[in-house]
């Protein structure tokens, strides 16, 4: 991943993080070759895998990543193309999708796609193939589609597929309460990926907000490992923006409302999401 000219990084973060808008809701063929082997090679979802949601999670059993290496390889292009939206934004990321939960939706829905030498060309240079492709299926084969996101309570039956149940769209509240599984408030038990939430009842549409946790980031990781990227969301004077920041950073955010330490109510925690349980 080349790192691009703009980084505003370290203390300046601080400054910057001074206020956050509500959440609105709204390749290299050689490299791409090698990471095909490297999925070759990892243990396949078994075959019989059905329809059922053994562990009554709201998610069917064939949509969950059972395989180490999938969970792994997904956490790495998850993360690595939510990083690059904060240097440069994909023209693939419709801009009227642009908000907290959108850069999970853009990132999640990216890193299931096939990696093919077409998804380099319309992603752009900036993008390197950071891992295998997930062997369990892909987007473009999955059998709920674009719809990836469960958005209502329950246990899964064949029917949500057809009722509404599983949609394209997803607002912060509805990846926290129907599509992730609390993990801690303790950084220390956070893994890449993983997503921390916010809720801040003031802001009374969407009180919501998250954000990705890197963990060691790809580009000016400064040697650290408690990075994290988000969109601060959107009003309708300002269209907001992609930030990366320590956590270090915000633990001493100006405004304790938004510290993700386990004093502050309005810190939910981390989250995981459900498909890599």
């Amino acid at each position: 991943m080349r790192p691009p000219l703009r980084l505003t990084l370290g203390f300046a973060c601080v400054v910057a993080l001074s206020s956050f808008a509500a959440c609105q809701q709204p390749a290299r063929a050689d490299a791409v070759a090698g990471a095909r082997s490297a999925a070759a090679s990892d243990p396949a979802v078994p075959a019989a895998v059905g329809w059922d949601d053994s562990d009554s999670d709201g998610i069917p059993d064939r949509e969950e990543l059972r395989a180490f290496g999938d969970r792994e390889s997904f956490r790495a292009w998850f993360t690595a193309i939510a990083e690059q939206q904060f240097y440069q934004p994909s023209k693939e990321w419709n801009e009227g999708q642009r908000d907290c939960a959108g850069l999970v939706r853009f990132a999640w829905r990216e890193a299931l796609r096939t990696h093919d030498r077409a998804w380099f060309l319309r992603m752009g240079e900036a993008y390197d193939a950071v891992a295998p492709d997930v062997s369990a299926y892909t987007l473009e084969h999955s059998l709920v589609g674009e719809k990836l996101f469960r958005a209502a309570a329950g246990s899964f039956d064949e029917s949500n597929l057809t009722d509404g149940t599983f949609s394209e769209y997803a607002d912060a509240r509805t990846l926290k309460e129907f599509n992730s599984r609390f993990v801690s408030r303790d950084r220390t038990q956070a893994r890449p990926g993983d997503l921390l939430f916010f809720h801040q009842p003031w802001v009374q549409k969407y009180p919501y907000h998250v954000m990705i946790y890197l963990g060691r980031a790809r580009v000016a990781s400064e040697g650290a490992d408690d990075w994290v990227v988000y969109h601060t969301g959107s009003t309708p004077a300002d269209s907001g923006e992609v930030r990366k920041v320590r956590l270090s950073v915000l633990e001493h955010h100006p405004d304790p409302r938004w510290r993700p330490v386990a004093g502050n109510r309005n810190f939910l925690g981390f989250y995981r999401l459900k498909i890599l349980e």
